[in-house]
């Protein structure tokens, strides 16, 4: 097979009409330090690409930023052919962008809308809600404002997953593991493995974030009533889950997230119902603050997608807290579902 020339390969980058499977087996999958520090170099068996070009590629470390750039092209390009679809913008984790491997929940909503996305894979609440904010650069808002010539029809969010199930991105380490008790060895005790003290101070800044962007959005002129789109993720599998689990996801460990603080506080491995009953827990009250929150929905217009048991089976789930994309296609039926209700649309 001939190779491409390297100049090539970073205009098919560039073009988002470029199908990202397509740039996947262009290149190579270099994993960073973070599970989400990944990039793509191109690989020199297809790409005539030379020693000084690769250690340029090394440097820029594609990944949440091009797939911006790939998305915001995308749009633009869409509206300038005149696809007339209703318009979404959308800020969060990695549930709205998983760069490259995995389509999630925004590319699979992307066929019935025109998405605005500015998400980025390992962001959290923090960052998106008031670490921004300090700088005067609250991404969400500065994307409503820029869209809202366009008539958007709804906001999606998605910010709690490094809070509950997810890591520091900062520090790596697992937010699970402080919310765990040491295993008292009572498999039945889901309650009292789980240091609720923690999780209320986690749920209390929560919530605290989410009122604040609701909050925000409300203040802005003709942001009054729109629609918001909220969610609470699905009930994950710690790994292992059975003696044939197979996730091994390219971009992390295994057991990233979830089986690896559980280790840590020496739950047995083979305790599969506990440990994941543990993780339901979790999600559960997530919801519950999230359904407190939105209230009426029909009266605050803040409407939560349940994303509960879409992906019911491990074979759903990449790894430990993503879907595979067709998992991810499941939940995002949830979101068309919630959508259509929330912005009025026919089914």
């Amino acid at each position: 097979m001939n190779k491409i020339p390297y100049h090539e390969y970073q205009s098919m980058l560039l073009n988002p009409d470029i199908p990202d499977e397509k740039l996947l087996k262009m290149s190579i999958l270099v994993k960073g330090e973070g599970a989400f520090d990944w990039f793509l170099q191109p690989n020199p068996d297809l790409v005539d690409i030379s020693s000084e070009e690769i250690e340029a590629e090394n440097a820029m470390k594609i990944g949440n930023g091009l797939c911006r750039f790939r998305r915001a092209s995308r749009y633009f390009n869409r509206r300038k052919q005149g696809v007339n679809l209703p318009v979404l913008v959308s800020e969060g984790d990695s549930w709205f962008q998983f760069p490259f491997l995995i389509k999630e929940v925004i590319d699979q909503l992307e066929d019935e809308y025109l998405i605005w996305s500015i998400g980025a894979a390992g962001d959290t609440a923090q960052n998106m809600v008031f670490e921004l904010e300090k700088r005067g650069k609250t991404e969400y808002l500065i994307a409503l404002k820029a869209r809202k010539k366009d008539g958007i029809a709804g906001f999606l969010f998605s910010a709690a997953g490094n809070d509950i199930i997810g890591e520091d991105p900062e520090t790596g380490t697992a937010a699970l593991y402080n919310i765990l008790n040491e295993y008292n060895g009572d498999e039945s005790d889901t309650i009292g493995h789980i240091n609720f003290a923690e999780l209320d101070s986690r749920m209390a800044f929560l919530r605290s974030a989410y009122e604040k962007v609701i909050t925000s959005v409300r203040n802005e002129a003709g942001f009054e009533t729109l629609p918001i789109f909220i969610h609470g993720y699905d009930y994950p599998f710690p790994f292992p889950y059975g003696d044939h689990d197979n996730r091994k996801p390219s971009y992390a460990k295994s057991n990233e997230w979830l089986g690896e603080p559980l280790d840590k506080r020496h739950f047995p491995v083979k305790s599969y119902e506990l440990r994941r009953s543990i993780i339901k827990v979790l999600i559960d009250a997530l919801y519950d603050m999230l359904a407190e929150l939105a209230g009426n929905s029909r009266m605050t217009k803040v409407w939560v997608v349940d994303c509960r048991n879409a992906m019911p089976e491990v074979t759903d789930w990449n790894d430990e807290i993503h879907g595979t994309s067709d998992g991810f296609r499941k939940v995002a039926e949830r979101f068309r579902l919630k959508i259509q209700e929330g912005t009025g649309q026919m089914g």
